[in-house]
């Protein structure tokens, strides 16, 4: 008997972005909350976050196991690569954001904004001349264990570091969440999941222009969706968005218009793009981990 296909065709343009036949593969399985997946292309591997259990796991491209790759992991959600292929990832419970040196040592890069320790930085995304944009909402932080919240808000910040310095870069969100950067970084989207936390508060994906000395401009609501929460996400070459969602992934084209939706077993609060040519989802879903090739390539470093 065949299986169901996993594609839903929302609008015709989404007919050109699937394999027909591909199915959803699980890769691993045994978590608590998967998060942050992060491709390393030169070792054809994949690192992502299990947060309660707080640990990192490894899975190298086409094996049968993953294998812990850090615990204790303080938290670790969000994980992304900068372009020297060095691992970055948001500590929860740390409260700060580290890169994973090609040794295997560990670098605090930043756990403070003008003298106040960050709230619980949640998913970054590294820009081509090396700064890592990241958000700071107030999840994932346990206040009897890391001490009361210091910063009046939480907001996305910009660190450069290879100077140190972090610049606070929003001032209106709630709960920023999930963010990144269109093909030619011209683009920022960011995902404000503050209705977890407000009443009638924002559900939704904004896009902000990028700017000189990267300053943002815009903000306009981009996508929303009262029916399920946005998350994590990321872009193919085309500047389509592939969302993390509680039924799967949902494919948005550039002009806002969902096109069509991925079927996974479990809710998805995380993916990337990964494998040899960047043409599989790699999706982090609530217990396990998931993979299926798509007809399209993902934004890579």
């Amino acid at each position: 008997m065949t299986s169901p296909s996993p594609f839903t065709v929302l609008d015709p343009r989404f007919a050109a972005c699937f394999v027909p036949g591909a199915t959803v593969e699980t890769i691993w399985t045994g978590g608590l909350w998967t998060e942050g997946p992060a491709w390393l292309s030169a070792s054809r591997e994949l690192i992502w976050s299990d947060i309660p259990n707080s640990r990192m796991l490894r899975w190298h491209y086409g094996a049968q196991e993953a294998v812990v790759f850090r615990q204790p992991s303080h938290g670790a959600n969000g994980n992304t690569v900068d372009r020297e292929g060095r691992l970055v990832t948001c500590e929860q419970y740390a409260r700060r954001i580290t890169r994973t040196e090609l040794d295997g040592g560990v670098t605090v890069l930043a756990d403070r904004f003008d003298g106040r320790r960050f709230n619980a930085p949640n998913d970054a995304v590294v820009k081509s001349d090396g700064s890592i944009w990241f958000t700071d909402p107030d999840y994932g932080r346990a206040a009897e264990y890391e001490g009361e919240r210091e910063l009046a808000g939480c907001h996305v910040y910009r660190l450069d570091p290879s100077t140190g310095v972090v610049r606070q870069i929003t001032t209106d969100f709630v709960m920023p969440n999930g963010l990144a950067f269109s093909p030619d970084e011209s683009l920022l989207y960011i995902v404000d999941t503050g209705s977890t936390h407000v009443a009638d508060g924002p559900n939704h994906i904004r896009r902000f222009r990028v700017g000189r000395d990267d300053a943002l401009s815009g903000g306009e609501v981009f996508a929303t969706d009262p029916q399920k929460f946005f998350d994590g996400f990321r872009l193919d070459l085309a500047g389509r968005l592939w969302c993390g969602a509680g039924d799967g992934v949902d494919c948005y084209d550039p002009d806002g218009t969902k096109i069509g939706k991925i079927a996974v077993p479990e809710r998805v609060g995380n993916l990337t793009f990964g494998g040899p040519r960047l043409d599989e989802l790699m999706m982090c879903a609530t217990t396990s981990v998931y993979t299926i090739p798509v007809a399209v390539v993902g934004v890579g470093r």
